[in-house]
């Protein structure tokens, strides 16, 4: 409502001043709404080990939300999931999901068992609430930088529900979430190909600005974020 109501002023003004028809195009949303680019200050600016850029949507629109990752000694006679930054009951099993999946393929990544460290998964501002399922990529791939040591590439967002087996489901908001990416600056999004046909439903200018990757299976946005497994 307080984006409709910054461009009906705008309207407003555009007639007092009798510069003609107001024409509502992107140009005029950044305009009246002051979306010229995303918030910086929590988006990694360089390549981190155990940081992803997630891809959300809440009632103000897309958000790139960084995930971060970090393995520390165990708190208690064994190993622990921590889940904070207050994320709802959808995103914590998407967590868990993601954790189950990067064991599962442990060999693979040359990550030892038993695990033998806490894992903490924050998404910061924590006074924000956070939910859904299409963030389970990117703490994958958090997760899987944290282990190996590989940084996750910080020009790249990812959106994708990814499930025990590694395949990778389609997510709503994909508009919103792309849109997202341009205003932060970023390059790529890796989205599920189920959303493919989503995608091309977009529009040009915007589909022109980003690379988007299009993945079926969890280990194709590995590549995309921390590079092919050969150069291990």
């Amino acid at each position: 409502s307080r984006r409709l109501a910054a461009l009906c002023r705008l309207a407003a003004l555009n007639k007092v001043e009798g510069r003609g028809p107001f024409r509502v195009d992107e140009a005029a949303v950044h305009a009246g709404c002051g979306e010229q680019a995303e918030p910086a200050r929590h988006r990694p600016q360089r390549d981190l080990v155990g940081v992803a850029n997630a891809l959300v949507v809440s009632e103000s629109g897309g958000a790139v939300l960084p995930i971060e990752v970090s393995l520390v000694e165990p708190s208690g006679p064994a190993w622990e999931l921590v889940l904070t930054g207050n994320l709802g009951a959808v995103m914590r099993e998407s967590a868990q999901t993601a954790l189950t999946y990067v064991r599962s393929i442990r060999r693979e990544l040359g990550v030892p068992l038993p695990l033998g460290q806490d894992v903490h998964v924050h998404a910061p501002e924590g006074a924000i609430p956070k939910d859904g399922p299409s963030a389970g990529l990117a703490i994958v791939a958090a997760l899987v930088s944290a282990w190996t040591g590989r940084p996750v590439d910080c020009r790249v967002a990812l959106t994708g529900e990814v499930t025990l087996r590694g395949r990778v489901l389609p997510v709503g908001g994909l508009r919103e979430k792309l849109l997202a990416v341009q205003r932060a600056g970023l390059g790529a999004a890796v989205v599920p190909e189920a959303n493919r046909a989503d995608a091309a439903r977009l529009p040009e200018s915007l589909r022109r600005a980003i690379e988007i990757r299009f993945v079926s299976d969890a280990t194709e946005a590995l590549e995309a974020v921390l590079g092919p497994w050969a150069e291990s």
